[in-house]
């Protein structure tokens, strides 16, 4: 059975699902996409990253959910929202990582895409050789701590709005030894995430899912990656800041 702690990514994605091309989905076609997906990214992160243009974190982040909201609800047009999407969240990460770089140090970017590369190719090579395996006690597990730390993100969100003071574990200005230990253990569901997205995709494709499901694949990657470098951001902040 499909399960996945990606909200993209669920056992019901690929149910109902019309194929008007003819084509079917493949690896190397979902591969592709990914790589156009993450070119778009990157380029539109470095374009406000080296610009300073801190402005576009609220419009990238807010069109990019309002977007992903779409690809999700209409998989058929994942071929032109998912680019979209890739750019939107582009623009968001380009104006926060330079906050980040301003806030701590320079290479603190560099380093959070370094490890965010590093873990995604450790993860697939791990997951092509068998050494890691997504058996469902494995997805239920990851599928459960996703869940709760997006309950424990969504609480302390609606805290902060009503007035209330900012969870030390999410402040990247404080590094004790919870709030390492918490961004470590996000991390790391997050980069199991990664194996479960791999296994997804696999299945989708043998599966014979339709052509513009690569596309959609390709933002199902797209959203846990974008997930894991915020948090690796968050977790060399916490680092360079402990005591």
């Amino acid at each position: 059975m499909m399960r996945s702690g990606n909200p993209a990514l669920n056992k019901k994605t690929f149910e109902n699902l019309t194929n008007t091309s003819g084509g079917v989905m493949t690896l190397d076609g979902t591969v592709n996409k990914t790589a156009i997906s993450l070119g778009l990214l990157m380029l539109a992160a470095y374009y406000t990253y080296a610009n300073a243009i801190i402005d576009y974190i609220f419009i990238g982040f807010i069109g990019g959910f309002v977007v992903a909201l779409v690809t999700i609800f209409k998989k058929e047009w994942s071929p032109i929202t998912v680019p979209i999407y890739a750019v939107l969240e582009g623009l968001a990460l380009g104006g926060i990582s330079k906050i980040f770089a301003d806030a701590y140090y320079p290479g603190i970017v560099t380093q959070s895409i370094m490890l965010t590369v590093g873990i995604f190719f450790t993860l697939l090579l791990a997951y092509k050789s068998k050494l890691i395996k997504p058996t469902e006690n494995f997805k239920l597990g990851v599928t459960a701590a996703t869940g709760g730390i997006a309950l424990f993100y969504l609480i302390s969100m609606l805290f902060n709005v009503f007035g209330g003071s900012p969870s030390p574990l999410l402040d990247p200005s404080v590094g004790g030894f919870w709030g390492i230990g918490f961004s470590l253990f996000v991390v790391v569901i997050a980069s199991l995430n990664l194996v479960m997205d791999f296994d997804f995709i696999e299945e989708a494709a043998e599966s014979g899912a339709p052509k513009y499901m690569e596309w959609y694949g390709a933002f199902g990657l797209l959203v846990t990656l974008v997930w894991l470098y915020l948090e690796i951001l968050r977790l060399l902040a916490k680092l360079n800041g402990r005591d």
